[in-house]
């Protein structure tokens, strides 16, 4: 039975869209009869022990705490704490293949150990971490530290056996690197439809506690940070109502942008038409879901965006909602306009509010546009065919008569 050992950044029990694409892998290649375990690194903050089971998921932890002081020898540290967590686990289990994720942390630790052991290592990309930290606020494109984790990316990347990327974007971009697109599959965000593929009826008492009796309701659930363009859906707000009377905005979750957020709709002429939940456990999202009319993803322009495909808008399709976003590269890859949901110009509050506003003027699409949508989620983007995409690889690496490593 061929053993599986992801190596990550985080895990559940913590949520995030890291976690629910890691435990949507994990399930799928259990269901396949492989045996899968993964192993977090330092910055994985739950609590917890060192093993153990998180919703039937098998996950091993590196024991201490982050590293402190200056930044690069602290992730050092991390990296080194990191590879010795998997180097005694590698020892006790004795895994087939390593399947390190994004970011390149992450793929560093990975390597070593598997190179000492000769065991394949499959290299997974989510986001350049140079991009994310740009996103997040916490970096700058073309600086020192920028052009560094760059060049570790690149790194990482040739010295894989195998490269899995989420998106069309991201395989592109290392071509432009010099790598070989044969040695890059693409493996793209999902859908666990057993999960979502089923939504709840919308409860009244809900509705009433929201205060969205009659509304048109525009939602946004997720992560607030400053990519996300809440911001400029909140400066759509007054152009939508004056076209919209009945529009309300429901903002459900929190982050980094979430005090800036709720000054900013304070100041808002339309304030009373703007409604901050704050976080919600994760088995009452979906009751959340089902009071939007529309789920709204106004992306900012830069290459984050541009790059990776957000997986909020897929869940939201399964969910038969229907769904508009800022026409950015990663939401171009998802989303047909005017097929399985409506594009609009980035960095725009103008255009969201008439691209919102024209959607809930032509009621008559909205059934029809759900259905194509649905059915794109459950042919194209379900995990239980997603997984499939791993599965020649990991044999090709296995079949190999000396696993080496690939040539730097």
């Amino acid at each position: 039975m061929t053993h599986i050992l992801h190596v990550l950044d985080h895990s559940l029990p913590l949520h995030s869209g890291y976690t629910f694409r890691t435990r949507a892998i994990l399930r799928a290649q259990m269901a396949r009869g492989w045996e899968v375990r993964g192993i977090t690194g330092h910055r994985h903050s739950a609590s917890g022990p060192l093993e153990e089971l998180v919703d039937g998921l098998h996950f091993h932890r590196t024991p201490g705490k982050p590293a402190t002081g200056n930044p690069v020898l602290r992730e050092w540290r991390d990296i080194a704490a990191h590879a010795d967590a998997i180097e005694a686990l590698v020892q006790q289990w004795r895994p087939d293949i390593i399947h390190a994720h994004s970011p390149v942390l992450n793929a560093i630790a990975a390597q070593r150990v598997a190179k000492r052991h000769a065991i394949p290592l499959v290299y997974e990309i989510r986001a350049f971490w140079e991009d994310a930290a740009v996103g997040n606020g916490t970096g700058t494109e073309g600086s020192p530290r920028y052009w560094l984790t760059r060049q570790l990316e690149t790194h990482a990347v040739r010295n894989a056996d195998a490269v899995a990327v989420i998106c069309e974007g991201l395989r592109a971009d290392l071509a432009t690197r010099g790598i070989d697109p044969a040695k890059i599959i693409v493996s793209p965000n999902g859908v666990d439809m057993d999960q979502f593929g089923t939504p709840v009826p919308r409860d009244p008492a809900l509705t009433a506690q929201l205060g969205l009796e009659g509304a048109d309701v525009v939602g946004f659930i997720g992560s607030f940070y400053d990519y996300e363009g809440l911001d400029d859906l909140i400066a759509a707000m007054p152009r939508l109502v004056r076209a919209r009377p009945r529009a309300k905005l429901l903002l459900v979750g929190g982050g980094p942008r979430e005090q800036a957020l709720r000054d900013q709709a304070l100041a808002s002429p339309f304030a009373d038409h703007i409604v901050f939940v704050g976080r919600v456990p994760h088995d009452q999202v979906e009751h959340y879901y089902a009071q939007i009319d529309i789920l709204a993803y106004p992306r900012k322009a830069m290459r984050l965006t541009d790059l990776v495909t957000p997986l909020k808008p897929l869940e939201a399709m399964a969910q038969g909602q229907l769904v508009a976003a800022s026409s950015v590269g990663g939401h171009r890859e998802l989303i047909e306009d005017g097929v399985t949901g409506t594009l609009f110009p980035p960095d725009d509050p103008a255009g969201i509010a008439a691209a919102l506003a024209g959607l809930f003027a032509d009621r008559g699409i909205w059934e029809d546009r759900r259905a194509v949508a649905r059915a794109f989620v459950e042919r194209e983007r379900n995990w239980s065919s997603n997984i499939l995409r791993y599965e020649p690889v990991y044999q090709r690496l296995l079949a190999r008569p000396a696993r080496t490593r690939a040539a730097a």
